[in-house]
């Protein structure tokens, strides 16, 4: 009797062992199945780790000190072709002036303006590659699949930037210089000072530059799903209106000269609403939304 109550409670030990350890494999099972279906309801995890504030400033002065050197190597390069550049800048404005010639009135005036144009073309020689550096110092802030954008969009980015100062340089030049020198009477000659014109020139050849970039800069909105096509369709009014604006604070303070550069920009207002469009992150709708619109089409 004794040897079949032990052989009765080994048997039933046996049973509870087994029983536990199908249990524990099944939780193993469940958990596993968890951890697989976790990364699913997860975001998609940054390029890289949540920087400090004192590693983006490091990032920051990295970027910064490349930028200058790379800018530096340009003036140098381009300096030795600084006579032929001068010229270039300033032959829109001598088919206006005819048989006048520019004056200048400080004695190392034409000097510093070489200085200047040299300067000025040595940043857009490098500035492929100035565009490359802010898109790297943004990188760590997108995601994996965001990342395979920025060297495009650093291509793309100097490319735009140079048909914007094109632009500038072999459509509104001479129409805007015809245009101001018509004033010239008789009694009111006119005679350009060097220096000035350098500045009005530059400025409009960056002010172009800076307003080509419209279009890329929706586009990357739109990746990141901030603007829509939609949306911005429905604030076109109101985006004209800014485009004025923001014509008459980089331009002159005549119209003519805003009205050539608000045109363009309304253009290329519209090229970035088709980028939105094409190349947009679409919102995903509330779940309250999208059962509305599944019963609806149940019915």
């Amino acid at each position: 009797m004794s040897q079949d109550k032990d052989s009765l409670e080994s048997s039933s030990g046996d049973q509870v062992g087994l029983a536990d350890s199908s249990e524990a494999i099944e939780g193993g099972d469940a958990v596993s199945a968890s951890s697989d279906s976790q990364p699913e309801d997860q975001p998609e995890e940054k390029a890289s780790d949540e920087m400090t504030l004192t590693e983006h400033l490091n990032e920051l002065r990295k970027r910064l000190i490349r930028s200058f050197i790379a800018v530096f190597v340009g003036f140098l390069a381009c300096y030795a072709f600084a006579e032929q550049l001068f010229d270039i800048l300033m032959e829109p404005m001598v088919q206006v002036l005819h048989n006048s010639n520019f004056i200048y009135t400080y004695p190392p005036e034409a000097f510093f303006t070489y200085l200047k144009v040299s300067f000025v073309a040595g940043f857009f020689l490098v500035s492929p590659y100035l565009f490359y550096q802010v898109w790297l110092f943004v990188a760590p802030g997108l995601y994996q699949n965001e990342r395979k954008y920025l060297v495009p969009i650093a291509i793309f980015s100097a490319v735009f930037f140079t048909v914007g100062a094109l632009f500038g340089y072999f459509v509104v030049f001479p129409f805007g210089f015809e245009f101001f020198a018509s004033y010239s009477t008789d009694k009111i000659v006119f005679t350009p000072k060097l220096s000035e014109y350098l500045s009005f020139a530059l400025k409009l050849l960056f002010a172009f530059g800076v307003v080509f970039e419209l279009p890329l800069v929706i586009f990357f909105l739109a990746r990141l799903g901030l603007v829509t096509a939609q949306g911005l369709r429905r604030v076109r009014k109101y985006a004209i209106l800014v485009i004025f604006i923001v014509a008459a604070i980089l331009t002159p303070p005549d119209v003519f000269t805003q009205t050539l550069m608000a045109g363009p920009m309304i253009l290329l207002y519209e090229f970035g609403i088709i980028a939105a469009h094409l190349f947009g992150k679409e919102k995903k709708k509330p779940a309250a939304d999208e059962d509305e619109e599944n019963s609806a089409e149940a019915e």
